[in-house]
């Protein structure tokens, strides 16, 4: 039978050897893998979109400081490319993908933006206080956080996750969230905006994905109640919970076979490229949300209803 792989307004026929599932679908890549989390934009195929030339920045954001953890690639970075559109200057932490950092870089300051790289491991609170001592250095304020890092571990069963994965999911995913969120608040003011990131597999409990869906569950909760505590005083929270996007993520976490199938059951059946979450950001950072809080935005083409 043959499928389809999607992304942008391409398709590229694909022909299941793996026994896939019989219905039609459109898939996001071949199959592929890489070895270790979080993974490298540059070395996926086909690359991710992370830039709609099609969306045209109006402002919103103009004169705002983000930080973008994981910003180097992935959904982070297609949340930097449409903060820069929209007139913010960024500041990305992000663990070891330095080409993959230098590469973001160069495309925001082509648009004529300014970008902050900082290498390092969020899970270390002396991090988290250099990113906004170097923030502040270098633009005088934070008005936008945006806590998107995370890694993630396939495991068929909950005897299959050690001791020291799930030590690493739970570091990163939300210990480094708490830890960068507690050393910014004191320097966010009136109309800040805080943005987590979730996951579809917190909604629907993906088997596979036991430590991390924990994480993502954890996150919900944090942003709920973060955003009580903080209503009064403008600073806003909430989360976004996608689904399956085409970033380094995926390869570095699935075995290859799976690769193609990611996104196959979500009502439009396919998966989604960054550059489709992009607005999300916008919207969630900007006045346009200006009475939104506490609330989680499902982005996951129809996987999860309600």
């Amino acid at each position: 039978m043959k499928y389809d792989y999607h992304f942008g307004n391409q398709y590229y026929n694909y022909y299941n050897k793996r026994g896939l599932e019989s219905k039609e679908y459109l898939i996001m890549a071949p199959e592929q893998s890489q070895s270790e989390q979080p993974g490298m934009e540059y070395l996926m195929n086909p690359r991710p979109i992370f830039d709609d030339p099609n969306y045209l920045g109006s402002g919103k954001l103009k004169d705002k400081v983000a930080i973008i953890t994981g910003g180097d690639s992935g959904l982070g970075r297609a949340c930097a490319i449409a903060f820069v559109k929209e007139g913010a200057d960024i500041v990305i932490p992000y663990y070891n993908e330095h080409k993959d950092a230098e590469e973001t870089k160069k495309y925001i300051e082509n648009l004529g933006g300014r970008c902050l790289l900082l290498a390092g491991d969020i899970t270390d609170k002396s991090f988290c206080k250099k990113i906004v001592s170097k923030t502040l250095e270098s633009f005088g304020h934070i008005d936008i956080l945006v806590n998107n890092a995370g890694v993630q571990y396939q495991q068929d069963t909950l005897e299959c996750i050690s001791d020291e994965q799930f030590d690493r999911t739970m570091k990163v995913n939300v210990y480094g969230m708490f830890y960068l969120t507690k050393e910014i608040l004191p320097f966010l003011k009136s109309g800040a905006s805080i943005i987590n990131l979730s996951s579809v597999t917190a909604f629907y409990g993906d088997p596979q994905l036991i430590d991390y869906v924990t994480t993502k569950g954890a996150i919900v909760g944090f942003t709920r109640a973060l955003a009580r505590n903080l209503a009064l005083k403008n600073i806003r929270v909430n989360a976004i919970a996608p689904g399956f996007f085409w970033t380094p993520l995926q390869p570095a976490c699935w075995v290859k076979e799976k690769i193609p199938s990611l996104g196959a059951n979500a009502a439009m059946a396919r998966g989604a490229m960054p550059y489709e979450l992009a607005p999300t950001f916008v919207f969630l950072a900007s006045d346009d949300s200006s009475y939104v809080t506490g609330q989680v935005l499902h982005n996951n083409g129809g996987e999860v209803m309600g």
